[in-house]
């Protein structure tokens, strides 16, 4: 039996909104697995995130919804190229914006699934931090956290107190499935700061977390979301949960994109050895 996932964990893996997945629901372009016909909630299956992320991408590129369908349902490779070059050529303007999404878009269709990715479980100790709290549009969130990041840690900085772990972000469900959404960005601290401007004191939760590693700018940071949600999916790991960001190596440490490691974690309840 294939194993599905419910309509919000699926948002959070694809960056897609609930809303949206029910508006591609309705016009036959992303149909879930099932759908129970009482309460007409929906599932899909883990190996429906490729397309989703497909979807995403052809959104990205401002692709009407009807050229899309044709592209998936393309008979051959010649007829999908062919669909895809004509809306090409309607964006140079954005010549830019759109060899970066295309180029991210053919590493998804030549190679869809990446089983060689390392995923993790670990435990996550409660800790003491300096954070900002705020509540975030989806579209605004890495500028937010960017800044919050810069503010929390200049805070620490000048007030002489040396972190005691790396910067993190906690993102409630809301913001990925209703495309606004809470978040923290948080520093552990100890001592902890005398509380300035947005940031505040706080102890982050304890957590046990299924873990990935995601290399550089967070351009294609839904395809490793995607890629532990299909794991967690798989294992019957996932309970409800905020996901959590930690940035190991980020804007802070160097201007050089490339270089960036960014973990993330999603909550599970671990009933058994990892597989």
């Amino acid at each position: 039996m294939n194993s599905t996932m419910p309509i919000g964990d699926f948002s959070r893996a694809t960056h897609l909104s609930v809303k949206m997945l029910r508006h591609y629901h309705e016009v036959g372009l992303l149909e879930p697995v099932e759908v129970d016909v009482d309460s007409g909630y929906r599932r899909y299956a883990a190996e429906q995130i490729v397309k989703a992320q497909i979807i995403r991408r052809f959104r990205d590129l401002e692709m009407p919804l009807d050229d899309i369908q044709i592209v998936l349902q393309a008979p051959d490779v010649e007829t999908r190229n062919r669909v895809i070059a004509n809306h090409l050529t309607r964006l140079e303007s954005s010549l830019a914006r759109t060899q970066e999404t295309v180029a991210s878009l053919r590493g998804l269709l030549d190679r869809p699934r990446d089983s060689t990715v390392a995923i993790d479980h670990r435990h996550v100790a409660a800790a003491p931090a300096a954070a900002i709290t705020g509540t975030v549009d989806q579209a605004d969130v890495v500028a937010w956290y960017r800044g919050a990041m810069g503010e929390v840690a200049a805070t620490l900085s000048a007030q002489g107190i040396n972190p005691a772990g790396s910067l993190g972000g906690i993102y409630d469900t809301e913001l990925f499935t209703e495309g606004r959404g809470r978040v923290t960005i948080f520093l552990p601290s100890d001592p902890l700061p005398q509380p300035v401007g947005r940031v505040s004191t706080t102890v982050i939760p304890p957590a046990e977390l299924a873990t990935i590693v995601h290399p550089g700018s967070s351009t294609e940071v839904d395809r490793t979301y995607g890629a532990l949600a299909d794991y967690v999916t798989r294992h019957a790991l996932a309970v409800d949960g905020p996901i959590r960001e930690y940035y190991l190596v980020g804007p802070s440490d160097t201007p050089d994109e490339s270089l960036w490691q960014t973990e993330i974690g999603w909550p599970i309840f671990q009933t058994r050895p990892r597989p």
